[in-house]
Formats: C-alpha cells, sequence, structure tokens
C-alpha cells in the first residue's frame, strides 16, 4: 500500500524530465565518489567544483579536464571515470535496461518512453531488442579495440598495465570521451598507425549511432538502406574527407604542428584530426598550436558533432544536413524538401531548426559570460564552450585556468549539449497547448 502511494512524482514527470534528472543523479553521484579520498592522489578529498567538473565532463563523454586525470585520480578514481563514461555514453536507460534484464525486470510503457528519448528513436516498437543489440555492439567493439591496442602497447607497459590502459582507452574512444591516463591524450602516438586507426574506427563506430551500425550489418544494398541511415552515412563521411583536406592544407606546413612530420604523418595527423571533433577529444598533435583558421574550422565541426542515438553531441549530423537540404532545395526552388528521392516532412524541418537556434544561443549566452569572467582571447574561449556543449573535450588550453564561474558555466553547457539542446529545453517548458481554433494565416516579408 505504502508502494503505492510513494512514486516520487515520476508520473507527474514528462520523459524529458525523468531524462535530465537521470543524468543529474548520475553526475551527483559520481561527484560524491570522486571526493572521497581513496579516488584522489591528493592529500584529502578534492574540491566539489573540481569533482562535479570531472564527473559531468565523464558522464557527458565530453573530455574536457581541469586536473590531470592520469596524476590526480588514483586507480579507483579513474574506474569511476571509466564506469561513468560508459554510463554517459550508453545513455542511463540503456544501462537501466541492463539491470532490468539481469535482475527479469519486465519494462514498463514508461520506461520504453524514456529509452526512446534517450536513444532518439522514432517509435516504442523493437527498443528492448535495440538494447540488446546496443550493448553487445559496445562490448563487441571495446572489447575488439582493447585487444589490439594491448598487442601494441604491451611493448612499452608491463601486462597489467597494457590490459588496464587498453580497456581504460577503448571504453573511452567508443563512446567518445576523449579522457586519457598517458597525460598528454595521444601526442606520443603521433605517427603510430595502430593506435590512430583503432582509436579513429572506435570513434567513428561510436559516433555513427547505433540503430546504423545495427542496420549496416543486415543491409543487402545501399537503396535498401532507410533515409536515417543514407544521411549518416553521406554527411559522416563528407565530414571526414573534406576536413581532412581543410586541416591538411590549413597544417601542412605549420612548424608547431604537422611541418615538420614526414608527408604520411601529416595525412594520418589531418585524418586524426578530422575524426576527432566528432565529440570524440583525442589529440595527436597540439591543439593550442593549430592555427587560427583550422581552430575555427574545428569549432563548425565540433558544432555539427556525431550522429543521432549515439554517444557524441553537438547538433547532430542529420540536423545539420536536413538544413542543408532545406537550402538547396529552397535555392534551386523546389517546394517540396527532397532527398535520396524521398520527401521531408515540415515537422523534421522545424525541429533541426529549433535545434540549431537553440544550440546557436546557448554558446553564445556561455561564450559571452566566459568572455567577462575569464582572462582569455575570445577564440579561445568561443573553442572551449562548443567544445563543451559538442561533448568533444578539445582544448586550447583554457581548462586549467578557468575560474569557479566559468567551470560551473563549462559543466552546464557540458550536461546541456549531453541531453540535447532540445531535451534540455522541453523539460523545462510547459507542456503542449493544443488550441481549439486557430488564427487567420499573414504574410511578412524575411530576408
Amino acid at each position: 500500500m505504502l508502494k503505492d502511494k510513494i512514486n516520487f512524482g515520476l508520473e507527474d514527470m514528462s520523459t524529458s524530465q525523468i531524462l535530465v534528472s537521470g543524468y543529474f543523479v548520475i553526475i551527483l553521484t559520481g561527484t560524491l565518489l570522486l571526493m572521497l579520498p581513496s579516488a584522489t592522489t591528493q592529500q584529502g578529498s578534492m574540491r566539489f567544483i573540481n569533482a562535479l567538473f570531472t564527473a559531468t565532463s565523464a558522464t557527458c563523454v565530453t573530455g574536457l579536464i581541469v586536473v590531470t586525470t592520469a596524476s590526480a585520480f588514483t586507480v579507483f578514481g579513474q574506474i569511476v571515470i571509466m564506469l561513468l563514461i560508459q554510463i554517459g555514453g550508453l545513455g542511463i536507460m540503456t544501462m537501466s535496461t541492463l539491470v532490468a534484464f539481469i535482475i527479469g525486470k519486465k519494462i514498463t510503457l514508461k520506461e520504453r518512453l524514456i529509452i526512446q528519448e534517450d536513444l532518439n528513436q522514432f517509435n516504442i516498437s523493437g527498443l528492448v531488442r535495440l538494447i540488446r543489440y546496443v550493448i553487445g555492439f559496445t562490448l563487441f567493439f571495446e572489447g575488439i579495440g582493447a585487444f589490439i591496442m594491448f598487442f601494441r602497447l604491451i611493448k612499452e607497459y608491463n601486462t597489467i598495465n597494457a590490459i588496464y590502459l587498453s580497456v581504460f582507452h577503448a571504453v573511452s574512444a567508443f563512446n567518445n570521451a576523449g579522457f586519457d591516463l598517458f597525460g598528454n591524450s595521444l601526442e606520443s602516438f603521433t605517427g603510430d598507425i595502430t593506435i590512430n586507426f583503432v582509436v579513429m574506427i572506435l570513434i567513428i563506430m561510436g559516433g555513427i549511432g547505433f540503430g546504423v551500425v545495427i542496420e549496416i550489418s543486415n543491409f543487402n544494398k545501399f537503396k535498401h538502406l532507410s533515409l536515417q541511415t543514407k544521411m549518416v552515412l553521406f554527411i559522416s563521411i563528407f565530414l571526414i574527407i573534406f576536413g581532412m583536406i581543410v586541416i591538411f592544407g590549413f597544417e601542412f606546413t605549420n612548424p608547431e604542428t604537422m611541418g615538420n612530420l614526414k608527408f604520411g604523418d601529416k595525412v594520418l595527423s589531418s585524418l586524426f584530426l578530422s575524426v576527432t571533433p566528432r565529440t570524440a577529444g583525442f589529440n595527436t598533435v597540439p591543439t593550442g598550436s593549430l592555427r587560427s583558421s583550422t581552430l575555427f574550422f574545428i569549432i563548425v565541426l565540433m558544432f555539427i558533432g556525431a550522429s543521432p542515438g549515439s554517444t557524441g553531441g553537438g547538433i547532430k549530423t542529420t540536423t545539420f544536413g536536413v538544413m542543408a537540404i532545406t537550402l538547396w532545395n529552397l535555392m534551386i526552388g523546389k517546394k517540396d524538401m527532397e532527398v535520396f528521392n524521398r520527401q521531408l516532412e515540415k515537422d523534421v524541418i522545424y525541429k533541426a531548426i529549433s535545434i540549431a537556434m537553440i544550440s546557436t544561443g546557448l554558446v553564445i549566452f556561455v561564450t559571452l559570460f566566459l568572455l567577462i569572467t575569464e582572462n582569455a582571447l575570445f577564440l579561445d574561449i568561443l573553442f572551449e564552450t562548443v567544445s563543451a556543449f559538442g561533448t568533444v573535450g578539445l582544448s586550447t588550453g583554457v581548462t586549467p585556468t578557468l575560474s569557479d564561474i566559468g567551470r560551473v558555466l563549462i559543466t552546464f553547457t557540458m550536461f546541456a549539449g549531453r541531453v540535447g539542446p532540445l531535451t534540455f529545453a522541453v523539460a523545462f517548458a510547459e507542456k503542449e497547448r493544443k488550441g481549439i481554433y486557430h488564427y487567420p494565416t499573414e504574410d511578412i516579408m524575411v530576408g
């Protein structure tokens, strides 16, 4: 009887509100764990603001750090961070469903709706089966990645350390987190083909969306793929190749990044630097030494981010694609927004524009306040803000120097970026109002 009365108000909360609350609880739990004396190498406990920042960065799979992960945390603290990365990357509802599978609990309709919101899926049918695939694919790719990296790292580390480093970085890469235990990201492996390609493949597989990965593994011909998968593949491949060419051109002669590298290493570094802004955060060349043109171009890539239903952030590739398609069709005079012999629904276009506008507004707001509170260049502040919003983790070196107010602002930005700008906004908005009448339409001039 008492159990029926106590529901903590969840029945009255929307799926967006429950989702936001769930991530908040995970972050708060992680913060308390990282504040334990056994989690840090320093004497006593870590400051609350630093623990909160780290827990948020890990749960939101960002990778921005105010303290060096390798030296500031004990093995216990690092394992807590790795677990937060895994939970944040897969989504709290995926992990909750895994627990439900283990204890034999049935998934309710309310829980299915939350899973749908968390994984960014079209409908609730087949969600439990999707969860099984998501967990299976995640463990498979992380396992393969760790296995390959182990045989590379065993050359420089003892067996235990090689296993630990391989597992940690495989989890961090697949979940697009960017946390590392080397102290300088992957700058020690600039020309290492094995490490570079393993990390890049894990980043890409974690960033294109679980639904896309599952569909690709079962498809026969490209034309049989869904429009969602076609757009994700086309835009992702285009951004990676185009990004590599642009970055190679900008940094080819930069002596502080690629100027002194061999031609093959320059190509490899350019490719890696094109992949990692897809919300991963690893770097093989010093980010702070990149030219201003390169930094601004990377800001654009970070803002676009990964794909829906993935471990990454940003406005998402499909959002960018929908807006680009809409613009192109308007330019050539088409009334219907068409792509791959399909027509886009107006609601999809409205949602894409809303996401882009909310995201742009958030970035402008945070950047403006950081320019007031922090002593740093505009481009560095903008880079930091977009990196936090896109849950990327790349930084020009601003993060450790942030004031407490700056750390709170970046923490908020990472949280909003991981949950999703539209989900975050809806969670704090009133419920949709459906009127019983409509006002007459009237044209206005725009442009």
